[in-house]
């Protein structure tokens, strides 16, 4: 259920034309595919952590379930680094399930039978909302580069604006895992009287320097792409497909874990009964990483890779005080995640933001799931997962009389 008489435009119309003219790339064809997703259009100005503002925001979401008449059984779910709004159903632009199927749906952790789901795309994301693909309305061009640079609160404030739109004042749970448990952490942090409970799941209050590091590999290898053209690749007709391909291998590495890759691979050869001596994609992981690569470029913008990824960099609790300090008097309800094999968001991080809630006098549960999967468990089917999403909502749900 949608609010339609709640402050600003809700449309299920195409997006800026003049975007996809300009080239018939997978970016330009993204924003075709928008009208698949509910666009809501604010003509407030953003102001952003930066200082900077941003005007005509637009935010591309979808719904799962309905909304009851008090309006408190809204769930939010905030996507990881390249997922989008299509949590729960078929993706327009890739045509498979989508991203966290697993979990929601009717009957199940994430019930559909039961919540009203939210699930909007990231400010500087490539999905519909407002990105570096968009129409910079001062020029009639895609922003490229000159969209301000956006931050985890950035994000968390152009949600809230969607919330506020929608004509939901507290949410029953915001969720989410990786960069999504960002956006958990910041919604608690930021909103917290807009925030029942709160379910942050392989994920840190900050961005750890390897993070970091990763990170920029990946952002050196669009940069050094010549079809970057130093971010202006839509005007151009042109799409640094290599340098976003080698960014997404290196990246989806340090998703999985190495019990995962020697089980899934090892060393076996692909296609072949021996080695060929050259550099071929000769073993299995090589062309594994080559496929991850090149369907990504089909679904991703290059320009919002550099934004989202930074935003990651950027993201910590404690940079101004405590990290305790950033949750003091909250009256949300925690239940945190980690997993084992998770050597991206490692365990540590998560009792970081255990101890920080604690002395914080938060009301907070902690799990660590074994498993071998690695960061990516999350997405996976994995049922001490389900089991502890399930019973950390019905127990919260009982609380809050739903």
């Amino acid at each position: 259920m949608i609010d339609r008489n709640a402050p600003g435009r809700f449309t299920l119309g195409a997006m800026n034309e003049a975007t996809i003219e300009l080239s018939t790339n997978a970016a330009a064809r993204r924003e075709a595919d928008a009208p698949h997703s509910l666009v809501a259009e604010f003509a407030a100005p953003l102001t952003l952590e930066s200082g900077q503002s941003l005007s005509g925001l637009r935010i591309a979401y979808q719904t799962y379930g309905t909304l009851n008449a008090e309006k408190s059984n809204a769930i939010l779910v905030c996507h990881a680094l390249t997922g989008d709004q299509h949590v729960a159903n078929v993706s327009p632009v890739t045509g498979k399930p989508g991203w966290w199927t697993t979990m929601v749906g009717p009957g199940k952790p994430i019930d559909t039978d039961r919540f009203f789901i939210i699930c909007s795309n990231v400010l500087g994301g490539c999905m519909g909302t407002t990105g570096p693909a968009s129409t910079n309305p001062a020029t009639g061009e895609p922003y490229g580069l000159d969209l301000p640079l956006v931050t985890i609160r950035d994000m968390v404030d152009a949600q809230a604006m969607l919330i506020d739109h929608l004509g939901i004042e507290s949410l029953f749970c915001v969720a989410g895992g990786s960069m999504g448990g960002m956006q958990v952490l910041q919604w608690a942090a930021r909103h917290p009287d807009r925030v029942f409970c709160a379910l942050p799941i392989a994920t840190a209050h900050k961005h750890s320097a390897q993070n970091i590091a990763f990170h920029e590999v990946g952002r050196q290898a669009i940069t050094a792409d010549p079809d970057w053209r130093q971010g202006r690749y839509l005007v151009e007709g042109s799409t640094p497909r290599k340098g976003l391909a080698v960014a997404r291998m290196a990246a989806h590495i340090t998703y999985l874990s190495e019990p995962a890759l020697q089980t899934k691979f090892g060393r076996n050869l692909q296609d072949r009964d021996a080695r060929t001596f050259g550099f071929d994609a000769d073993f299995q992981i090589e062309s594994y990483l080559r496929h991850q690569g090149a369907s990504f470029v089909e679904r991703f913008d290059a320009n919002s890779y550099l934004y989202v990824t930074r935003a990651m960099d950027y993201f910590d609790l404690a940079a101004d005080g405590t990290l305790a300090g950033a949750f003091q008097g909250t009256k949300t309800r925690f239940c945190v995640v980690s997993f084992t094999s998770d050597w991206l968001f490692p365990t540590e991080g998560s009792r970081q933001v255990v101890h920080a809630l604690n002395a914080a006098a938060a009301n907070v549960s902690f799990v660590e799931i074994a498993t071998d999967k690695g960061h990516d468990a999350f997405l996976l089917e994995v049922p001490e997962l389900f089991a502890t999403t399930k019973g950390f909502l019905d127990s919260a749900a009982k609380v809050r009389g739903l």
